[in-house]
């Protein structure tokens, strides 16, 4: 697959780019439709020669020269037709495969981005224009071959045969014609401003669409079914007014150029009757510049409706790649390499961090945890917690120090390579549209239906399972809305309990569970990480009861630090906070490790 030119914004550019892998299919597209539109204004001269002979009466024509004039202009009629349909035969090839390899290649380009860049758009918005960019790809490839290329060979060629006729004629229709594009072209230039207005009314729409409808059940719970459809009405006048301003700029270009080519074809004829006047031309050349001044009024029309399409679209079509082609974020540093597998032993070396025009979050931050210890992590909102995930997963980099895993720097090692050394149970429970067996086995696409089955029964979601009316095939829905919040838990529990990566992140993994469903939860995950490193965010400090130690994060600094037993015997943050969610009572001191 053909990688995203992020450099090259032009859309020519990154059309050409992209049919590069299939130059001969589309030069044969070309090809054949050009030689077709020339056979058929030749069959326009085959015409002219048979009309003359016949004009001249059998006595000084030949049968044999009307007959061979006859086969010409069948020749060229049957190859103008067959050419037609190589062409399009070849086009079903090769433009289709090009505007499926654009869809691709942007879609890769949209994986390669960092949370933080679908957190700032509608993904709605951003899937219209990747459908948008194919779409417009494949149908500029089509304008152009049947829309721009017929018409415009076929003026040429019939200005060409205009000049067997009178080479003067034909020198004032080139000159002509180069002035009529001319100011079409200045004019359409100045339009594209309107079009580029549409597609964006036109993705912004599809990205509201999108985001209500995947929010339905707020829309519905807060009574503001009429709101939405009220404020959706509006930005649906927005686009169909700029659309309107789009269409009326084309039709007063299309104006214009009907009134120029009528005046042009009127001038072509009446030369050609006064030559016949003069007895310079025959009632064959009479007849060929009728026919020739119909085929250069139906090739300009032609020709300005398609130009009126190619600019429409392509217009869409730099709009979207101005929203899509946005550099990563984060990317591959040049030199990094894979990370090499190891115990999970993670150290943070005076890491700082700090979210663009916001207060620092993470302040000199240093920390060892030894391969296969399990770390809980607490402490107040916006203290660093998530913040603290996110580096690890290279979400984010750091603005200060560096963070290592056994002994690499992050920054140094592949993203990819990174991630599956990462088993991640996020807070917000992400799920696909998909069955719930293709949900866990996400972590894991070889892991055998008894594994999947395994992980399920520790993450306590196996009679859940069975309870499903398809049981492992049951489809969850967009996100997972058939299931309850803790049974999407369940399920991420499962799936990250399924990976074979030795580190472990947990952020608020049984935020969604009740107290039995966590406690059997946590059993489960006692089992499972028994050989691996396990990062866990939490604010029930019952869910890390059984970890090896704990720290205490506040305004981005470890204020504590030390096992469950040792932090509630002292006078601090993790004392109070144990003593608050105990109902005030003293609080129960955990056996030391």
């Amino acid at each position: 697959m053909t990688a995203v030119d992020t450099a090259t914004p032009s859309p020519w550019r990154f059309l050409l780019h992209h049919a590069k892998p299939r130059l001969a299919t589309h030069a044969a597209v070309f090809a054949g439709v050009l030689v077709a539109v020339l056979c058929g204004v030749g069959a326009q001269y085959g015409l002219k020669q048979l009309i003359d002979l016949i004009a001249a009466g059998p006595a000084a024509a030949p049968s044999a020269a009307v007959w061979h004039a006859f086969l010409v202009l069948c020749g060229f009629i049957a190859a103008d037709n067959l050419l037609w349909r190589a062409a399009g035969y070849a086009a079903t090839h090769g433009f289709t495969a090009t505007a499926g390899q654009i869809r691709e290649a942007l879609f890769a380009h949209l994986l390669g981005h960092s949370p933080a860049f679908f957190a700032d758009r509608l993904p709605g918005a951003l899937a219209a224009r990747v459908s948008t960019t194919a779409v417009s790809s494949f149908g500029i490839g089509n304008i152009l071959a049947w829309g721009v290329l017929p018409p415009a060979a076929a003026g040429l060629g019939a200005i060409a045969i205009t000049a067997h006729v009178h080479v003067g004629l034909a020198a004032c229709l080139v000159g002509s014609a180069l002035c009529i594009g001319w100011v079409m072209f200045r004019m359409a230039r100045r339009t594209a401003p309107l079009h580029r207005l549409h597609a964006q009314r036109a993705a912004a729409l599809d990205g509201d669409t999108v985001d209500v409808v995947g929010n339905i059940a707020m829309v519905r719970v807060f009574g503001a079914t009429m709101r939405e459809r009220r404020r959706i009405a509006v930005a649906v006048e927005d686009e169909i007014s700029a659309h309107r301003r789009s269409l009326w700029s084309m039709e007063w270009l299309r104006l214009i150029h009907a009134v120029l080519t009528v005046l042009l074809v009127a001038a072509t004829l009446a030369a050609g009757l006064w030559l016949w006047r003069q007895g310079r031309a025959s009632v064959g050349d009479v007849a060929l510049l009728a026919t020739l001044s119909l085929t250069i009024l139906n090739a300009t029309r032609d020709l300005a409706v398609a130009l009126v399409e190619l600019t429409q679209l392509s217009a869409r079509l730099e709009e979207a790649l101005r929203a899509l082609l946005v550099p990563h974020g984060l990317r591959d540093r040049p030199g990094a390499v894979p990370l090499k597998p190891g115990a999970g032993g993670i150290q943070l070396q005076g890491v700082c961090f700090a979210y663009p025009d916001r207060m620092p979050v993470l302040r000199n931050l240093d920390l060892v945890v030894p391969s296969g210890q399990k770390l809980g992590i607490i402490g107040p909102s916006g203290s660093g917690k998530s913040t603290l995930l996110a580096l690890l997963q290279r979400f984010h980099e750091p603005t200060g120090g560096r963070i290592l895993i056994d002994g690499q720097d992050l920054a140094a090692v592949t993203l990819d390579s990174l991630h599956h050394a990462l088993a991640v149970v996020p807070q917000d429970t992400a799920l696909f549209h998909r069955s719930v067996i293709e949900n866990i086995r996400y972590a894991r696409p070889e892991a055998s239906l008894e594994e999947i089955r395994r992980a399920a029964r520790l993450a306590q979601c196996g009679a859940m399972i069975d309870e499903l009316p398809d049981g492992l095939d049951t489809v969850v829905g967009n996100r997972g809305v058939k299931l309850s919040g803790g049974q999407r838990q369940r399920l991420a529990i499962a799936r990250a309990l399924l990976s074979p990566a030795p580190i472990l992140l947990l952020d608020e993994a049984t935020s969604a569970l009740d107290s039995d469903s966590e406690r059997a939860v946590r059993d489960g995950l006692a089992e499972l990480v028994r050989d691996r490193t396990v990062i866990a965010v939490a604010h029930r400090l019952s869910t890390l009861q059984n970890f090896d130690r704990i720290i205490v994060l506040d305004q981005g600094r470890i204020v504590e630090d030390g096992t469950p037993a040792e932090l509630a015997s002292r006078c601090g943050p993790y004392r109070a906070m144990l003593r608050q969610q105990q109902g005030g009572l003293e609080p129960h001191l955990p056996e030391a490790a």
